[in-house]
């Protein structure tokens, strides 16, 4: 790990001035710090893209990180729902999405004679990811990826950073909730945003909330089941999501797993 941190200090070292897609997660958050150690404020800049399918709770955590960081930290607003091959959310969704934040980025880094950088890792490489087409596309780097660094290898030196984030939950968009083939709107995504925010109310960090028409269903850490069945807070829960317009309420019982509805993950 120690050879693997290495190398990524000495390719952000060669690129000289960088700009970060951040969004305030795991990844994005120990790339900016590394980089800022390695090269300085002055040349890293920090860019958050903002639209209907980034959680407002996870703003707010990228603009305290961002500021905890002395990082330089520009938010833009990004459109992927006028597109109408993301919004019918097709197996190639996330190259739309992405296409779309990369190419405002690739601009705003020529602009400032940067090189954008994005926060992939190594251990992506083993999830089903159609936006990388798009970081190639616009020749982005990825320097935690090239640097063969995992996500575990992330938070530990997160940890010993001091960086808050080191234990965080993974992020996903909220696009992520819905199953291939539904169609993506506004409204169902701040629903599901409403229904995630219920679970967080209910004392739970790590979970997702998957939309299936009018089922809910929870998706939530298998060390949690016995909370969520508990009495009072399955009460809770499921009054909650029933307010926001969902028919059925379901504990997944395979608990919470990254990238479930992809199409691998899919029996």
């Amino acid at each position: 790990m120690r050879i693997k941190y290495t190398n990524l200090k000495n390719t952000l070292k060669r690129l000289g001035n960088v700009l970060v897609a951040y969004s305030g997660g795991v990844d994005s958050t120990f790339l900016l710090a590394v980089a800022i150690d390695v090269l300085g404020a002055t040349h890293v800049h920090a860019v958050t893209a903002v639209s209907e399918t980034y959680p407002s709770s996870e703003l707010a955590s990228a603009k305290s990180l961002a500021k905890r960081l002395r990082a330089r930290h520009t938010i833009v607003q990004t459109h992927e729902l006028r597109n109408k091959l993301f919004s019918a959310n097709t197996l190639n969704r996330c190259f739309h999405c992405k296409d779309e934040l990369f190419g405002r980025l690739a601009e705003m880094a020529r602009g400032e004679n940067m090189v954008l950088v994005d926060a992939s890792n190594f251990s992506d490489r083993r999830d089903f990811r159609p936006g990388r087409k798009a970081i190639r596309k616009w020749m982005a780097r990825s320097p935690l990826d090239e640097a063969r660094l995992t996500k575990d290898d992330i938070r530990a030196l997160s940890r010993k950073m001091g960086l808050p984030t080191w234990n965080m939950p993974a992020q996903a968009c909220l696009a992520s909730r819905f199953p291939y083939g539904t169609p993506l709107t506004r409204n169902a995504l701040l629903r599901v945003e409403a229904g995630e925010a219920c679970l967080r109310k209910a004392g739970f960090s790590t979970f997702r909330l998957r939309h299936h028409g009018d089922t809910a269903r929870v998706e939530i850490d298998i060390g949690d089941l016995k909370k969520l069945m508990n009495p009072a807070t399955r009460k809770n829960v499921i009054s909650g999501l029933k307010r926001l317009g969902w028919r059925y309420i379901t504990a997944d019982l395979e608990g919470y797993r990254c990238g479930s509805l992809n199409p691998q993950n899919i029996a």
